[in-house]
């Protein structure tokens, strides 16, 4: 049991930059607003977005080179796009993420004042950002991808259990009937929620990239990281990261759902409101549990953002020039980190929005990943024998036509 979880990797690292705000801020929401309504969409977008993260994790494990290479053999119209996309986006995504992340610490570990001036809550979530943001620097400077890979397999450890404790004494202090009726949202703002739920249920479809990038980097560390460990590894992390969704959306109805109360948009408020809604119905006992739950959580999403991105645009860089840069991926990271710091200061108090806009925007840009995908696994680059078969490729239509369908009935209703 323990040889294989050694090989396991990649897909434990996809848990781990997926199960964060979707899951803390989005299925909590969800389960909160809506009850055990809105299964069918976590559900259904799981089912549909497999094929292309799968196909991700296949392209890399068979042919030793990332999808962005793929991309690229496409033709390199392809990976332009692709990179403008990734630039569009990967700002927000980190801070959106980080924010939260910062938002729990302050609320767990309390005021940390370097300065007695000012507005004490903004300084300190400031310097928790600061603080979050050089220890995920630190680890991947010192430990680079072998110490990521350790820490990711405690943090998902830590969470699962943390997780699967607080749903079962949730529900045993759940005095209603279980409700499954399920809801299709009506008003733009419920539509809204509902496109910015599935938009990072699990995650968004480009960390289908960063999947790829970590399988070539787990497959030079070890030679037996075979297609089939690698769809192994995947699977679990795919099914984990759902059951944790589901997880969440359970704590959300059991604790918070029939109540008057609401999420704030304020990092602090909505960290604080998170643990103190989960202590005040199950007890000041659980205060820990819960804590750590929500803050590996969000920290292991930081943190293997904070390194996928990066890699990700290095390595674009470098196919589209045909040049390899020394450097390039300590200057996207240290240009994420600025940047993640800039849009921060400038918008630390409006995390529903940053959330809201990155969560879209990787919804609508969606489409173009899951048929990019297909295109390249069913291609002459894919070896004959590892192509899908034609169940997976019906479903993999079926999710593209539902993946375009969702994404223009949201722009139709704007």
């Amino acid at each position: 049991m323990f040889s294989i979880f050694k090989k396991l990797g990649p897909g434990l690292l996809f848990a781990g930059a997926a199960i964060g705000v979707s899951h803390i801020v989005q299925s909590t929401r969800a389960g909160a607003e809506f009850g055990l309504g809105l299964l069918w969409a976590l559900l259904l977008v799981h089912i549909f977005k497999y094929p292309f993260f799968q196909f991700g994790a296949k392209y890399a494990a068979i042919t030793g080179e990332s999808l962005i290479h793929g991309y690229h053999k496409l033709g390199k119209g392809v990976l332009i796009t692709y990179f403008i996309l990734n630039i569009a986006t990967i700002f927000t995504i980190q801070t959106a993420v980080t924010i939260v992340t910062a938002g729990i610490a302050n609320t767990l570990f309390g005021d940390i004042s370097f300065f007695n001036y000012g507005n004490s809550k903004v300084l300190n979530i400031e310097i928790w950002t600061v603080i979050i943001l050089s220890i995920c620097l630190f680890i991947l400077f010192a430990g680079k991808y072998k110490a990521l890979d350790k820490i990711i397999k405690i943090i998902i450890l830590m969470l699962t259990l943390s997780t699967l404790i607080a749903v079962y004494f949730a529900y045993d202090n759940f005095e209603q009937t279980l409700n499954f009726n399920q809801v299709l949202p009506e008003t733009p703002i419920e539509i809204a929620f509902l496109v910015a739920f599935m938009g990072w249920m699990p995650a968004p479809l480009d960390v289908s990239v960063w999947q790829s990038i970590w399988a070539v980097e787990k497959r030079k560390e070890r030679d037996s990281f075979t297609p089939k460990v690698a769809l192994l590894d995947f699977n679990i992390g795919y099914i984990g990261a759902m059951l944790l969704g589901i997880g969440f959306l359970c704590l959300g109805y059991f604790v918070m759902y029939g109540s008057e109360a609401t999420f704030s948009t304020q990092a602090t408020l909505f960290a604080g409101q998170l643990i103190d809604m989960y202590t005040s119905n199950l007890g000041q006992w659980s205060y820990l549990i819960i804590g750590i739950a929500v803050l590996t959580t969000m920290f292991s999403t930081t943190l293997t953002t904070l390194d996928a991105s990066p890699r990700a645009m290095a390595t674009s860089i470098e196919v589209l020039t045909n040049k390899t840069f020394k450097n390039g991926y300590l200057f996207w990271i240290l240009t994420l980190t600025f940047g993640t710091l800039i849009i921060f200061f400038a918008f630390a108090s409006e995390m529903g929005t940053l959330i809201k806009i990155a969560t879209i925007l990787s919804f609508i840009t969606t489409p173009f990943y899951a048929y990019i995908n297909y295109r390249l696994i069913c291609s002459k680059h894919t070896p004959e024998e590892w192509r899908p078969k034609i169940m997976l490729r019906i479903l993999a239509w079926l999710g593209i036509v539902f993946l375009i369908g969702f994404s223009v009935w949201y722009l139709t209703m704007l």
